[in-house]
């Protein structure tokens, strides 16, 4: 699980759980654009590029295609950040008017279509933020490069048992916004967490079934790189595993189990059925759960526990019980308007409530229209972690 990542002006505002959200998108090949587009018959199957100025220069490139059922597909490239095709989930033209959104990063584009079909003048919005964005219609001769995009890390053996080989551990800076937990090409990386937060993700428990911390354990906070001794991905159980290892040998955690009768969150199917998007990605792989912004969710190749583990740790002020029976792997977005209950295990303060017409409805109603579940407070027992021992981290 992590909590991190950017990507345009504020694409991904700040917190990730895991990688690997970009492996198995469509990959379409790069078409070479004619110079103009028909007069008679406005065309926009080509390579379109222009540059989105969001606090530094951001360029940015539409493949786009004809689609077998009709109409337009395309594929999104922001080269300044990464080589990854991004599948558009929509992309229209109407008259001249040429639209497009990215759902899962909350993005849309409408511009117009020049005469001589060279240009789309518009604006992209995200989050609310709209920036000017002209695309030019690219030719061989002026399209810009795509890197390659690195080759995908192999999986770790299943039955591997990896520990962190090298772990650094400093103190956050105390300005530091936001909280991240992420693994980039071989390493871990963690931002502004305290240990309260690394126990919960470690052992999957939202901070009310872990008892005993210090006070220390939930105001000092660590930034930490750490390496393990194998090569290869981790998958989510391996990567658990390894922060338990650090956290008994740096932190010197010890503890026991218990169970006590807790204040809960269910999580269930609602009456009209589940809404949710069967994952194609690797069913072995980390799963992809990061925020665009406060009630901006997007949630891909994981598991309903991937989910309750999010939102009981990052969202919610108590644990949330799984009582859904889906299994497997799914991809879904969940947009709703945040209260101040919620967001504490990110240590975020909510803005007040906004009178906007649009604005997203509360947490509860989002899950049962937007993904087809929903979420009952109740009391039951509770597994919780008794803290025995715990130390300040070793010197690295």
């Amino acid at each position: 699980m992590s909590f991190g990542g950017k990507m345009l002006s504020n694409l991904a505002a700040t917190f990730v759980v895991a990688l690997s959200l970009v492996s198995g998108l469509v990959n379409v090949s790069p078409l070479r654009a004619q110079s103009a587009a028909p007069a008679s018959a406005p065309d926009i199957a080509a390579t379109w590029q222009g540059t989105l100025h969001a606090g530094q220069d951001l360029r940015t490139v539409l493949k786009v295609t004809k689609a077998d059922s009709g109409g337009y597909k395309a594929d999104f490239y922001s080269i300044d950040q990464g080589a990854q095709p991004f599948p558009v989930t929509k992309i229209t033209l109407d008259g001249t008017t040429v639209k497009y959104n990215i759902t899962a990063f909350d993005l849309k584009y409408e511009g117009k279509l020049s005469a001589d079909g060279n240009t789309i003048e518009g604006s992209s919005t995200q989050g609310g933020n709209a920036l000017p964005l002209t695309f030019t219609r690219a030719t061989p001769a002026t399209e810009w490069a795509i890197p390659k995009p690195p080759p995908p890390i192999p999986p770790m053996s299943a039955d591997a048992k990896p520990t962190f080989e090298v772990a650094t551990i400093k103190p956050t800076k105390p300005d530091e916004q936001g909280r991240r937990l992420v693994w980039t090409g071989h390493r871990m990386e963690t931002v502004n967490t305290p240990l309260s937060f690394l126990i919960s993700f470690a052992y999957g428990m939202q901070s009310k079934q872990i008892l005993g911390l210090p006070a220390w354990a939930d105001t000092e906070k660590f930034d930490i790189t750490a390496q393990p001794d194998l090569e290869g991905q981790p998958s989510d159980k391996q990567l658990k595993a390894m922060v338990q290892k650090m956290l008994a040998d740096r932190f010197k955690l010890s503890f026991h189990h218990d169970t006590k009768e807790l204040s809960v969150y269910v999580l269930s199917v609602s009456k009209t059925g589940n809404k949710l998007t069967k994952s194609e990605g690797d069913p072995n792989g980390l799963p992809g759960l990061f925020f665009r912004g406060l009630g901006k969710l997007n949630v891909r190749n994981a598991t309903m526990n991937d989910f309750t583990g999010l939102m009981q740790n990052a969202v919610l002020d108590r644990p949330v019980v799984d009582q859904t029976g889906l299994t497997g792997r799914w991809d879904f977005t969940l947009n709703w308007t945040p209260d101040d209950s919620q967001f504490g295990g990110m240590g975020a303060k909510v803005p007040p409530p906004t009178d906007a017409a649009d604005a997203p409805p509360n947490l509860y109603t989002a899950i049962q229209e937007q993904i087809g579940l929903k979420l009952d407070a109740t009391k039951a027992p509770a597994d919780v972690l008794m803290i025995d021992h715990v130390e300040e981290p070793s010197a690295n």
